[in-house]
């Protein structure tokens, strides 16, 4: 990402919004926002291999493995106003397990783009199933859109709800519904 050039159109977007750049509350404004920028979109300079780095273990099982409630945030493409949320993934192994914490840092690559909800979702759920070679895959999540609650509609308790199933989590009812047993029990 070029800095200088994001911070120009920062300052040009002050001016056009009626607001003085050179104001004292505004001067570092730009630089702050190209900073910002760059860390919420860093998901455009990750890869999965990169993130998994190495990550995955040989391990004979087939039983359902499962991480609730992983937080994400997100930037909508059509207002690019934050989302934010949770995400659930579960998958059955063929030989192969993630270090747990890689299935969280594949949400935030994905969720660190601009977005929408359902190609978050079906994105996080082929890269896990891709990955490991999974028999079944279920990705839910349940985020919160700012361009739904504080313009538009103004809806506050909306919530958006996107599942992406794959492999036996698509051909098995009893399969997705132990995962969404699962994801949705209480702690």
């Amino acid at each position: 990402m070029n800095h200088q050039r994001v911070q120009e159109l920062v300052h040009e977007l002050i001016k056009e919004i009626g607001e003085d750049p050179e104001r004292e509350g505004l001067k570092e404004t730009p630089k702050r926002v190209a900073k910002a920028w760059e860390y919420l979109l860093q998901g455009y300079k990750k890869d999965a291999t990169q993130v998994i780095n190495g990550a995955l273990f040989e391990q004979e099982l087939n039983n359902m493995i499962v991480v609730r409630d992983i937080e994400l945030y997100s930037l909508c493409e059509h207002h690019m106003l934050p989302f934010f949320g949770r995400c659930h993934i579960g998958y059955i192994s063929r030989g192969k397990v993630l270090g747990v914490s890689k299935l969280a840092r594949i949400v935030d690559m994905y969720a660190r783009r601009l977005q929408i909800q359902e190609r978050l979702t079906n994105q996080i759920a082929t890269t896990i199933k891709d990955v490991l070679n999974a028999e079944g895959v279920g990705v839910v999540i349940e985020a919160q859109h700012l361009c739904m609650m504080m313009r538009g509609v103004e809806k506050q308790n909306s919530l958006l709800t996107t599942s992406s199933v794959l492999g036996s989590f698509r051909d098995e009812d009893s399969t997705r519904m132990e995962f969404m047993s699962l994801i949705n029990r209480q702690r």
